[in-house]
């Protein structure tokens, strides 16, 4: 059966850099840094119509295994994208990711579905602390950008 996790972090940076970090392929490894590892993974911004074939290895330490994402939908004006993604024990992983302005910065949201069977609880807790493990290395990024500033 599936379950759904909402997960919200707030950046003291505008809403655009947060959108340009978190759409950003070739900061993807930095962020995951400890979490998974990936083979053949593009570079680039996520774009609507996107599909991504990749190997990951959870940890990097467990043997890789193929995942896909298909970005159904893309609108860097709303700072909203949603993907569909399975592989690696997952039959269904629903991801839509926004950024919204705030007062102080900007809120990142990760709303997610996710269905692997009776494994579905393993993976929430899983897509739990991967959505959090995110959160510093991002805060990091957007206060020293390896090429400048992401916007």
């Amino acid at each position: 059966m599936p379950r759904t996790i909402i997960l919200t972090h707030h950046y003291p940076a505008s809403a655009d850099d947060v959108w340009a970090l978190a759409t950003d392929l070739d900061s993807f490894p930095e962020v995951m840094k400890g979490v998974a590892t990936f083979t053949g993974l593009p570079g680039g911004q996520i774009a609507q119509g996107q599909k991504i074939s990749v190997q990951v290895s959870i940890l990097g330490i467990l043997p890789a295994q193929p995942y896909h994402m298909d970005v159904v939908e893309c609108d860097p004006a709303a700072r909203m994208f949603r993907s569909l993604e399975h592989g690696a024990g997952v039959k269904s992983w629903q991801h839509e990711l926004t950024v919204t302005p705030t007062e102080t910065g900007a809120t990142l949201t990760d709303h997610v579905i996710i269905n692997a069977g009776l494994l579905t609880p393993l993976f929430v807790l899983w897509a739990r602390y991967v959505y959090g493990a995110r959160h510093k290395p991002r805060l990091r990024l957007l206060q020293h950008p390896p090429n400048g500033p992401y916007v």
